[in-house]
């Protein structure tokens, strides 16, 4: 798989099969991961890999606090969803999809809910890597580089037949993660990727999500029709 057909042929799997997968071949991701840019070779990034009984812990402990609707207070904002905005529309649509493949009807609140548990589950993933900054640097000045960290991780996963989905939920109750994977204090926990073998029995791994024509989103300046 070249490099295009990685990037084109990635997408979020939100099922996924109990066989764990070798710290080893997590290396080697990681390995590949950290050759992404950042300002100055400063790499703002790194990460706490999870799994085993101390993520089966994590879940638990995540879904305890959802259930009783603490607050949520994650160490940076979240991406958020403007009402009657295209964003907040695109959101919807991916939304719908996903709730026909599992046959959640809108107004069945359990499965809503259990749809909703999942995600603060990692999507039941055998590995969860956190990835976290340091506290001394700004907030936002990271995030672009640990988003291109993160999108190496995801394509460079699927050399090794891996599925990962990219998701905050994991993070909005970043205490759960210090108690638990021994995150300090120093550290801006960021956002979580859920990582295993794909189920492709699993039916939201069929979701094909569309993208906004290029010509829309582009603006050409000095060339010539």
């Amino acid at each position: 798989m070249d490099i295009t057909e990685a990037i084109l042929e990635r997408k979020s799997i939100r099922g996924f099969k109990s066989d764990p997968v070798e710290k080893s071949i997590i290396k080697e991701i990681l390995n590949i991961s950290v050759r992404a840019p950042s300002a100055m070779n400063t790499q703002p990034w790194e990460f706490f890999v999870i799994t085993g009984e101390v993520l089966n812990n994590m879940r638990k402990a995540l879904v305890k606090k959802l259930k009783r609707l603490e607050p949520m207070n994650p160490d940076h904002l979240v991406v958020g969803w403007p009402k009657e905005s295209v964003y907040r529309n695109r959101q919807v649509g991916l939304a719908k999809q996903l709730f026909s493949l599992m046959d959640i009807p809108r107004e069945d609140s359990v499965k809503r809910a259990w749809w909703l548990e999942r995600g603060f589950r990692f999507f039941d993933a055998p590995v969860a890597i956190i990835v976290v900054t340091d506290k001394s640097l700004s907030e936002s000045g990271p995030l672009f580089y640990i988003g291109a960290v993160v999108q190496n991780f995801c394509l460079a996963a699927l050399k090794y037949g891996l599925g990962t989905c990219i998701e905050d939920q994991g993070v909005l109750y970043p205490q759960v993660a210090r108690d638990m994977a021994g995150i300090p204090d120093s550290k801006r926990i960021i956002i979580a990727i859920a990582m295993g073998y794909p189920d492709w029995d699993f039916p939201a791994n069929n979701v094909v999500s569309t993208r906004e024509p290029v010509e829309n989103i582009t603006t050409w300046v000095g060339f010539e029709d």
